[in-house]
């Protein structure tokens, strides 16, 4: 489907500048460089949404072949797997309301082109979830690997902190969508931040209605990428635990 950017009334303007300003007042002193960086270059003001067809997309596709593809809401697990395999990335075209600031059940246009696009710059990033969904999408049918596939993107793409010059930053768009994890996944005592491990990912469980318990911590965008080349051995190895 298309944005059909018209549609965005001065409301929706105004609420995407009030969530855009109020992250970026925090976001330079937690997030992760590469999607700093990545906010500039997939051109986001706070002035306006962005125009995915005439503004995001050119500019992804000259940087990393990627662009976004609009959609009403949650896409299908084999769509979402084969959208990203395809270097594309599915996002909501709704936005939240004023009275809806700090709470949805269900991602949004800001959650989806906030919170993800910027590290869409990044190649090493795109690579990981290109690899990453097309690994997928060979165990699409199997109810318990899907399970634990969706745990590795939680708490990668999602969820994910990064060591960068020795500080911890926030990388995941669950997080960097957030007023309130944005802050809690770095400064709270309460959850636990452990190095970045696929075997402990699918072992760990996810908390979908509140914030994290454990966090875990890549050193690069590189690393995550190659930690790809033993997935599936090690996925296996965790669904024979199933069966």
């Amino acid at each position: 489907m298309n944005q059909n950017y018209n549609i965005y009334t001065p409301a929706d303007h105004e609420v995407w500048q009030v969530l855009f300003e109020r992250q970026m007042q925090k976001l330079p002193a937690i997030a992760s460089e590469a999607y700093l960086e990545g906010i500039e270059k997939a051109g986001f003001v706070a002035d306006h949404i962005p125009d995915f067809e005439r503004e995001t997309n050119p500019r992804l596709q000259e940087l990393t072949g990627w662009s976004v593809v609009a959609c009403e809401g949650l896409v299908p697990i084999k769509e979402f797997f084969e959208l990203l395999a395809d270097k594309k990335f599915p996002a909501s075209t709704w936005l939240r309301t004023m009275e809806q600031l700090e709470y949805l059940e269900e991602p949004d246009m800001f959650h989806d082109t906030f919170g993800h696009v910027p590290l869409l710059t990044n190649q090493s990033f795109c690579d990981f979830l290109a690899e990453f969904s097309t690994i997928s999408l060979k165990y699409i049918n199997d109810e318990e690997a899907v399970k634990l596939l969706q745990k590795l993107y939680w708490f990668t793409v999602e969820f994910g902190l990064i060591r960068e010059r020795n500080k911890l930053k926030i990388y995941g768009g669950g997080i960097i969508s957030s007023s309130g994890e944005s802050v809690y996944s770095l400064c709270s005592g309460i959850p636990e931040r452990v190095p970045y491990s696929i075997e402990e990912i699918l072992k760990t469980e996810v908390k979908i209605d509140a914030y994290q318990k454990k966090y875990f911590v890549i050193e690069s965008y590189e690393q995550l990428f190659q930690s790809l080349k033993n997935f599936e051995e090690i996925l296996e190895r965790q669904l024979l635990v199933y069966q």
